[in-house]
């Protein structure tokens, strides 16, 4: 019996999220858009993680916010917006590609690229040519001495 409820509590184990019933609004449609926006906005406290999912102080303050904007009438871009007005892109989990945004997006894979066709030069500058090199009748009799003694 212990074994059969320790097996279905584990498959109705669900990811605990960090949103308390206190946070919760009323009205589940804009509960629902709340919890979209914090899955997409980072804890400026924990590292790459979501404020849907931190248990910070922060975090609550921020998912409060959402909530707070959300029952003013905001939309869902002019909440992103004044978060983004308010503590910069850094709040953004998915920053945008804009403006100095792009320079770190493209970085990397130009790096990467600039790398591979350094590798290239590198490997076919150092490939000896074609011809090949022959040994002087001098050198193939001494080569034979060596070799046969």
């Amino acid at each position: 019996m212990r074994v059969l409820l320790l097996v279905l509590s584990l498959f109705m184990a669900t990811p605990a999220l960090a949103v308390l019933p206190d946070e919760i609004l009323d009205d589940p449609v804009l509960e629902e858009r709340a919890r979209e926006l914090s899955k997409g906005l980072r804890c400026l406290v924990c590292r790459n993680e979501s404020i849907d999912e931190s248990n910070a102080d922060l975090a609550r303050d921020l998912r409060l916010l959402v909530r707070e904007r959300l029952v003013a009438g905001d939309t869902d871009d002019e909440v992103i917006a004044y978060l983004v007005d308010r503590y910069g892109e850094f709040v953004l989990l998915n920053p945008t590609r804009t403006g100095a945004n792009l320079i770190l997006w493209i970085a990397g894979p130009a790096m990467f690229v600039l790398a591979g066709g350094i590798a290239l030069f590198y490997v076919r500058r150092r490939r000896p040519d074609n011809a090949v090199a022959t040994l002087s009748e001098d050198e193939e009799k001494r080569l034979d001495e060596i070799l046969n003694s």
